[in-house]
């Protein structure tokens, strides 16, 4: 018998590099689209919300399914949207009626775009259901709107304001371990609105609590485990809207984010 030649897994090796580079090197800005092979996780259907997503229950956790969330007329453009609709996170209650992926991840590069509808409106991207994104109208502060919570300063000059549609994108790798120890921190790169906000900027913790997400509760949040998670939407009691999310999985060997 002829040995097998190494060829076609030397070009599976290269395809699935190729298709890394791409999806992480995909446009930015609004209106990005998806590259091939990508998750879409909100296109405006509630088909695609409730296959997609689910309900975090977490310790605070004060809904049920359905998920209560709407799909609305976009406010500014053509299509319908996601609102954070849910009467059990009035009233500021972070962790009552957040939104999760029912899908894990590890490395991934997202898409994701968001319109505040009111002043002070508060919602948040989370990557891997641990690390929090802000988004929150008026603030300013390390733990206001585009800032990785409590750890970089907010890159506020870039948001558009108020009923304009804003946009996410980054490359974000998870946290290594060797021998259940965490070797290297959660690592990510941010544009927002197609500005490069953060570059390589680790993440050191889970801010919030047991109520924020997957290992908010270990050692004051520091306490990271070696386990994927999806990526969550907060609902807080505030009118935001999201659209056009869409996640690409990659394997970043090296802690490299920079895109």
């Amino acid at each position: 018998m002829m040995p097998r030649s190494p060829f076609p897994t030397r070009l599976s090796a290269i395809a699935f590099f190729l298709v890394a580079f791409v999806s992480a090197h995909a446009a930015v800005g609004l209106g990005a689209k998806a590259p091939k092979g990508a998750d879409v996780l909100i296109d405006g259907t509630r088909e695609t919300l409730d296959a997609k997503w689910t309900y975090w229950e977490g310790p605070r956790f004060g809904s049920s399914l359905p998920i209560k969330w709407k799909i609305v007329d976009d406010p500014v453009d053509a299509g319908t949207v996601l609102m954070t609709f849910d009467p059990a996170a009035d009233g500021g209650k972070y962790g009552a009626a957040d939104i999760v992926t029912k899908k894990a991840y590890r490395d991934f590069r997202l898409h994701i775009e968001f319109l505040v509808t009111n002043e002070g409106g508060n919602s948040g991207v989370y990557l891997q259901n641990r690390y929090e994104i802000q988004i929150c109208d008026g603030d300013t502060t390390k733990h206001g709107m585009g800032a990785l919570i409590n750890e970089t300063e907010s890159p506020y000059e870039h948001y558009r304001g108020l009923g304009k549609w804003n946009a996410y994108d980054l490359v974000f790798r998870a946290a290594r371990f060797q021998d259940g120890v965490k070797v290297a921190p959660a690592q990510v790169t941010l544009y927002f609105n197609g500005v490069k906000v953060h570059r390589n900027q680790p993440i050191m913790q889970v801010w919030g609590g047991p109520n924020s997400g997957i290992d908010g509760g270990n050692d004051g949040g520091k306490g990271i485990t070696d386990t994927p998670g999806g990526l969550k939407l907060q609902a807080e009691g505030h009118d935001v809207r999201y659209r056009n999310a869409w996640i690409q999985e990659l394997d970043l060997g090296d802690a490299e984010t920079d895109f």
